[in-house]
């Protein structure tokens, strides 16, 4: 313990007689980790906001969705070019599987939505009143268009909460109003919530026309056809066999690889396959920083090889052995790496706190064990070769190098 002792305080002296070019040699390091956090981070905060959007749904729904969307190792595919459609049908067939709770046929289009003169692009999204219920979203104004809607056709509509700021200026003043949507007028019943994204890469909600799906088949949608089907089981313990019949339902009318019947934690399964991926994709772009770092240290290390050849040299007259020599500069190159590493991970922090007021980036232990690890791991590797090249020293020709 002395020993180790001893190495870092002469370690640290020596830090101190040139603090400039300590900071500097340091400062590779501090970028490479703060590069390695910071793109981990990202990658966390997007997987833990998607996680989050489908956890909002519930864990009992399903997706019908033309073509196979999932491969058979269970990441994502290309469903490919067109492909089929859905339609009133294929509803009406499905709603007759007694595991299922809701069925909710989902047209999305986007359009272009007007008021007051002024005009800006949104999206329709037109389905059952238990729309709602599966994206998880509720009015701040006024209320949601209901089964009864659906049923007569209402002219009645649901916009987000952006568009009503953006139309109308406020969300109070949206309710009430009446919009334009594919030359045929709305009636504004109500606002939604701000929510954010639009779910499974889709368009943002906010800036949504919600509206019954018979009404939408009127001038929006005159195909009377669906982009998706989503179906919500009884309970979670109906799942695997709704998911049976809804696939033995629709092969009665499609081929196989026409459609896909997919579990939402199955979705969620293949999008954390995906960033596990783009989060080792991130980790080597960063450490390429952490490498170009180590080589800075490396040359420092070297220089301050040359710089103290003849106290190398008094040091191993008075008895200090190989050993000594190898651990001095190898002690040297090792703090800073972690002189680095600590303020990369630090500054790292403190930007992930200032940003997550706007974005969800996110700290996990991985990122903070992975840079420290790799800063130190660092040290070891390039500071080796010259901490070496000082203990092969000659000690009579370390004495007289000047």
């Amino acid at each position: 313990m002395k020993y180790l002792s001893f190495h870092l305080r002469t370690a640290l002296k020596n830090f101190g007689r040139n603090k400039v070019r300590t900071f500097l040699t340091s400062l590779g390091i501090l970028i490479g980790v703060l590069s390695v956090v910071i793109l981990i981070a990202l990658g966390v905060g997007l997987r833990n906001y998607i996680e989050g959007q489908f956890a909002s749904l519930g864990t009992n729904l399903i997706f019908v969705l033309p073509g196979q969307v999932l491969s058979e190792g269970g990441g994502f595919q290309d469903p490919g070019i067109g492909g089929i459609t859905f339609d009133e049908r294929d509803v009406k067939s499905l709603q007759r599987t007694p595991q299922v709770e809701y069925v909710v046929p989902l047209i999305n289009k986007p359009v272009t939505v007007e008021a007051n003169g002024i005009s800006k692009s949104g999206s329709v999204f037109g389905g059952t009143a238990d729309m709602f219920v599966i994206f998880n979203l509720e009015a701040q104004r006024g209320e949601l268009f209901t089964a009864s809607d659906v049923g007569k056709r209402s002219k009645s509509v649901v916009i987000g909460s952006t568009l009503a700021v953006d139309l109308f200026g406020d969300v109070d003043s949206a309710v009430g109003q009446k919009v334009v949507v594919a030359n045929q007028r709305f009636s504004v019943i109500g606002v939604l919530k701000e929510k954010g994204g639009g779910g499974f890469g889709g368009p943002s909600y906010d800036s949504g026309v919600f509206l019954p799906y018979t009404t939408a088949f009127t001038g929006i949608s005159p195909d009377k056809n669906f982009a998706a089907i989503y179906l919500g089981a009884v309970k979670d313990a109906d799942i695997d066999q709704l998911v049976t019949d809804a696939e033995t339902i629709l092969l009665k009318r499609y081929k196989k690889d026409d459609f896909s019947v997919v579990k939402q934690t199955e979705i969620l399964n293949a999008i954390t396959s995906i960033f596990g991926i783009i989060n080792t994709v991130l980790l080597a772009i960063g450490s390429i920083s952490l490498v170009v770092g180590g080589i800075g240290i490396m040359n420092i290390m070297y220089a301050n090889v040359t710089e103290r050849t003849k106290e190398v040299g008094i040091r191993r007259a008075i008895g200090a052995t190989k050993r000594d020599i190898l651990m001095q500069f190898l002690a040297e190159s090792i703090l800073l790496s972690l002189f680095g590493g600590v303020g990369g991970l630090l500054l790292a922090v403190l930007i992930v706190l200032v940003v997550q007021q706007f974005f969800p980036l996110a700290i996990n232990s991985t990122s903070v064990v992975a840079a420290l690890g790799i800063s130190t791991a660092i040290g070891v590797f390039f500071g080796v070769f010259p901490a070496r090249r000082a203990a092969n020293l000659a000690p009579i020709e370390a004495i007289r190098y000047e």
